[in-house]
């Protein structure tokens, strides 16, 4: 069987893990922007910036239209991870049609999600990227559009959530057969989904340092089952793939909700927005499933090998980076 250099797909794969997710667990730390009409055109304003002190925070800035007032002087004040802004806005005919822009974030990797919450319960949600951080205040969203926005946060938030990927992945370098992957997919996903609406309907509440932590510690779990097996003994996750996916699935659920929770679901269209994000977060992580098996798939059709040591890496690798994020978000809360 021919054997393939470095270039080769799993040691591909192995230096993405090493190089790339430690830097980029923390990607999807976006700032925050919440506009919430308290009528007669003004408009509480909430401005969170993620920050490694309370000196330090991201250089960046609202920008409002040119005839807004400033209702009262800004309260600015640091909580652990952020800075927070709050002030109050008044614009004759208020802020429906008019561009809101965030100046600064086009020179750093931080989003911005913006939130306009109105009198009529009903929200708008964007999310500004680097290269687009503007958007412009629309009227009262039907749910067709609410639905769309919520899709596509849920995709954006599953391919960017890089600890929950990379669970999926290590459970993908145990299980064998069509069937058993099927299972554990599906258990995983109705695990997630139950924490998902019990946490966002206020059912269930766990302290989000410590969940991010435990999310960290699954992954090093399954890491070790799959060095485990390799030795030859097979652990749990082996042999019952689909209950430590429905197990740990429940930790990944109230992660997800937390990540939602910092959006916000508009009042009007609670159920069209929790069902459509949990639709595209079970779009997002199909697309990453389906990459991952055509990519094995091709490997074995070119009839690509490589030596042991490079299949004993890559649980090694992932478990070094699980234990990375365990050691880094323990001590958000313990230090």
């Amino acid at each position: 069987m021919k054997r393939i250099p470095l270039r080769g797909l799993r040691w591909a794969l192995l230096a993405l893990l090493l190089l790339a997710w430690p830097l980029m667990a923390d990607v999807f730390r976006p700032a925050y922007l919440e506009l919430r009409e308290t009528g007669n055109n003004s408009y509480d304003v909430l401005w969170k910036v993620p920050a490694l002190g309370e000196s330090l925070r991201a250089p960046s800035r609202i920008v409002f239209p040119p005839d807004t007032e400033e209702a009262g002087a800004a309260q600015t004040y640091a909580v652990p991870g952020a800075v927070i802004e709050r002030r109050r806005i008044h614009r004759a005919g208020g802020l429906v049609g008019q561009t809101i822009r965030i100046e600064g974030v086009s020179g750093s990797i931080t989003d911005v999600l913006a939130r306009v919450e109105r009198l009529d319960g009903s929200s708008q949600v964007e999310r500004l990227m680097p290269d687009a951080p503007a958007f412009v205040v629309e009227a009262p969203a039907g749910a067709l559009a609410v639905a769309k926005t919520y899709l596509v946060l849920g995709v954006e938030h599953i391919l960017g959530g890089f600890d929950h990927l990379l669970f999926v992945l290590a459970l993908l370098l145990i299980v064998r057969g069509g069937l058993r992957i099927v299972a554990t997919v599906t258990a995983f996903t109705v695990a997630h989904s139950i924490t998902l609406v019990a946490a966002t309907l206020g059912w269930v509440h766990v302290p989000g340092p410590p969940l991010e932590a435990t999310i960290a510690l699954s992954i090093a779990f399954v890491a070790a089952e799959v060095v485990h097996g390799l030795r030859g003994n097979p652990g749990l996750t082996a042999r019952a793939p689909w209950l430590v996916a429905f197990g740990f699935g429940l930790l990944h659920g109230l992660g997800f909700a937390g990540a939602l929770a910092e959006v916000g679901l508009p009042q009007n269209a609670i159920p069209v927005a929790l069902l459509m994000f949990n639709v595209g977060v079970e779009i997002g992580q199909l697309m990453f499933v389906t990459a991952v098996l055509l990519l094995l798939r091709f490997a074995r059709l070119r009839r690509w090998a490589l030596p042991r040591s490079a299949e004993v890496a890559m649980p090694y690798a992932i478990g070094s980076v699980a234990m990375f994020w365990v050691v880094e978000r323990a001590g958000a809360f313990l230090g």
